[in-house]
This record gives structure tokens, sequence and C-alpha cells, in this order.
């Protein structure tokens, strides 16, 4: 635990990604997010997983601390992963390098979303693999910019 602490420390927090169940009826994600905007938590990244009966939203947000209070304090479940956040120096065009790169790594990826916020006006892409500590080293060595829960927080 004191590793992680130090780490965390010196290098900051995991950029953690929050995932909802949803009712599938309008309005079920404006509540969410009505609530979250009321103790002024903005969600920095969303993705929205349909079925027949329920959602998933996957969202990434300012606050993560203030979104588990909030959501402890109103029963409302959840669940909470770590991601790799990359900046796309070049937007789309470095994409196919990213894949290049994770591939050769033998990384799997299970999901990914682009974010809603550009800290530097760059694109950012969110992605959750099988290593995220392989990913982060990877895509760090090949000249992607990593960024912690605090380089999207400001």
């Amino acid at each position: 635990m004191a590793t992680i602490e130090t780490t965390e420390k010196l290098r900051g927090r995991e950029v953690r990604q929050y995932s909802v169940f949803l009712t599938n009826r309008v309005g079920a994600l404006m509540e969410v997010v009505r609530m979250l905007d009321e103790v002024h938590v903005v969600v920095l990244g969303l993705s929205i997983q349909d079925s027949a009966e329920t959602s998933v939203a996957r969202m990434i947000v300012s606050d993560p601390d203030q979104l588990e209070k909030l959501f402890d304090r109103n029963d409302i479940a959840y669940g909470v992963c770590d991601v790799t956040v990359a900046e796309l120096e070049e937007g789309a065009p470095d994409l196919p390098r990213l894949l290049a790169a994770l591939l050769e790594a033998e990384v799997n990826i299970f999901f990914s979303y682009t974010l809603l916020v550009r800290p530097r006006g760059r694109p950012l892409i969110a992605i959750h693999t099988d290593d995220l500590e392989c990913t982060g080293a990877v895509l760090g060595s090949r000249g992607f910019r990593i960024l912690r829960q605090s380089d999207l927080s400001r």
C-alpha cells in the first residue's frame, strides 16, 4: 500500500472511470448528470452501451471522490476501474500508431472512447486494457503523453 501511495503522490492518481446502470427510459442519464452538476462534478468523458432494458453509462469525471460520496449517499450502484488516458498529438492520424503499439505489446483492449475535454487543445482517448501498467509504459515510450486525474481535474 505504501508503494501505491508514494507513486500516487509523485505521479498523480490514475484516471478512474465509473460505470452506472441506467433504466432504459428518457431522461435517465440527464438525472445522473444533473445530480453531478449540483455538486460541481463535470463529466469529462462519456460512453453509453445500450441493451433492451438497461444502459451502462461509462464516465470519467472532474472529481471522482465527490462522485463516490454522492453515489454512496444516494444508493446509486456503480462500478469503478482505472483507465489509461492518452493524448493524440496529431489527432485521428495518431490512432493507428497507438493501436499498433498496443498490438505489438500484445495488450488487449476491452473498451475505449474519446473524452469531451482537451486540456492542451488535443484529443484524448480513454483505454481500458488487460494490463494498464504496460499500456502506459508502451504508449509513453512511443511518445504519447499519458494523463493522470490531476491533468483532467484542473
